[in-house]
């Protein structure tokens, strides 16, 4: 039963059952996740969706932070950096990924990290200063990090239970499987048992979210945000008696047979604790869709190959753009004509355009502003995008044409930031203090780095907001 093998597990999983390696993993990911919380948080959706909810009258207790909001703790440790719970995990969640800058699973294409963090945060702030049972109890670093690992195994192997074929009929999957994941993480903070967690993981999966009609819209971010919502609200009823189906997942009519056309998870969680699918987790250089990584690393060569020849970069030096893709490419990522930033990050055509004249593909090129430029238009219509099965999904060929006649040529065997080229420990600092000292700036951003790169060491991560 796969539902009761999942619950089984997570309820059983300790510290000591994690290696070093897995639990670095973790750590990487937990600090890159609030890199991107932070410095998402700077865009429009997280800050009409806070907006929204508390001008709406939403809302309880302030007990849970929203990691990207430009103030330092007062002397309580809480000043307007807090909200409720439920509130905290939705914005961590939508301003985590609205840059499309977050971790993904590849062989998913899941970005586990966003809605398991947010909502484990949120949870881990409320448990360090509740007033129930016995009252206030400090989360340590090894005990975040185990229920972190948790719910990414979970969100993990589920999905890889299913896909391709649930991606592939239009499911958001980072948000169909991230609320079991958040239910998982948080129930296990929680210390539920095995059978209020299988009541947890019910309640999760009926809530599922996110279809890919809204990628390149704020909705798409949206998921992830009510995703965490999702799974916090599960655990919490599950906590309190609420029931739901013990099968939720493997029953006749459960989320595996309802979402997907095939499924394997009884095999998958076979696996949990066996193949740790958080080692293959991968960081991106680039905010925007990772299947054009590729093209964007061939670009930016490109860029400054030319200017180091003596060349210049315009559409008047240029004919063509030619590129050679995994036909995954035009699949997600094929929009012509993206007429905002968050559309650009799903236009392969805009992807190799900035490449190409900025030599750069930071969130400042991927900005409503940077897409409608003139100068960004007509070199999008230069590019040229045939798909190749025989071109991995972490390769591009990329041909500039030239006016006299030259061309120059790149291919990208694998690009910066796959699992054959990961970013480094110095790209993933660099990466978290360009997006978050923008927002709060460099002196808070140290401070935030320090504390997220210690989390797993730790005596109470409810305290973690406040030391930057």
């Amino acid at each position: 039963m796969a539902t009761l093998a999942l619950a089984s597990w997570a309820t059983n999983l300790t510290y000591a059952n994690l290696t070093a390696p897995v639990v670095d993993a973790a750590v990487k990911s937990i600090y890159n996740w609030a890199g991107c919380a932070i410095g998402g948080f700077a865009q429009d959706a997280p800050q009409i969706a806070l907006n929204t909810t508390l001008t709406s009258g939403f809302g309880g207790p302030a007990t849970s932070s929203i990691l990207g909001l430009n103030s330092s703790s007062s002397d309580d440790g809480h000043g307007d950096a807090f909200t409720d719970a439920q509130i905290a995990a939705f914005i961590n969640g939508i301003a985590s990924h609205v840059d499309d800058y977050d971790d993904t699973h590849l062989a998913t294409v899941i970005h586990p990290s966003g809605v398991v963090a947010s909502a484990l945060l949120a949870m881990t702030e409320v448990v360090s200063q509740s007033t129930k049972d016995g009252g206030p109890r400090a989360v340590s670093g090894p005990e975040f990090v185990t229920a972190f690992i948790a719910g990414i195994e979970a969100e993990l192997h589920l999905g890889l239970s299913v896909y391709p074929e649930h991606y592939d009929v239009g499911w958001h999957i980072t948000s169909t499987t991230g609320s079991i994941g958040a239910a998982v993480a948080a129930g296990k903070l929680l210390g539920l048992d095995t059978e209020h967690l299988q009541q947890a993981i019910g309640i999760a999966s009926t809530q599922v979210i996110g279809m890919q009609a809204f990628f390149g819209s704020m909705t798409k971010s949206f998921h992830i945000g009510r995703a965490t919502q999702s799974g916090l609200l599960a655990v919490l009823l599950a906590q309190n008696g609420y029931t739901s189906s013990p099968t939720a997942l493997e029953d006749q009519y459960g989320w595996l047979h309802v979402v997907s056309t095939r499924e394997n998870a009884s095999a998958e969680f076979a696996e949990l604790g066996k193949t740790w699918e958080i080692e293959s987790n991968t960081f991106k250089p680039y905010p925007c869709g990772i299947v054009m990584h590729p093209t964007i690393d061939g670009c930016i060569q490109l860029n400054n190959q030319t200017i180091s020849s003596g060349k210049s970069i315009s559409t008047d030096s240029i004919t063509a753009i030619n590129l050679r893709v995994n036909p995954e490419v035009l699949v997600l990522t094929g929009q012509t004509d993206p007429q905002t930033g968050l559309a650009g990050k799903f236009s392969i055509y805009h992807a190799a355009a900035v490449g190409l004249l900025y030599g750069a593909a930071t969130p400042a090129q991927f900005t409503d502003q940077v897409v409608l430029n003139e100068t960004v238009v007509s070199m999008r219509k230069l590019v040229n995008v045939t798909t190749d099965d025989s071109v991995a999904e972490d390769q591009a060929y990329v041909t500039i044409d030239f006016s006299d006649g030259s061309t120059l040529e790149k291919f990208i065997e694998h690009a910066i930031g796959s699992l054959a080229n990961p970013l480094t420990v110095d790209d993933l600092k660099r990466k978290f203090m360009d997006q978050v000292s923008k927002q709060i700036g460099g002196e808070r951003a140290e401070k935030a780095y320090s504390a997220f790169t210690n989390i797993g060491n730790m005596t109470d991560v409810g305290t973690l907001r406040m030391q930057f």
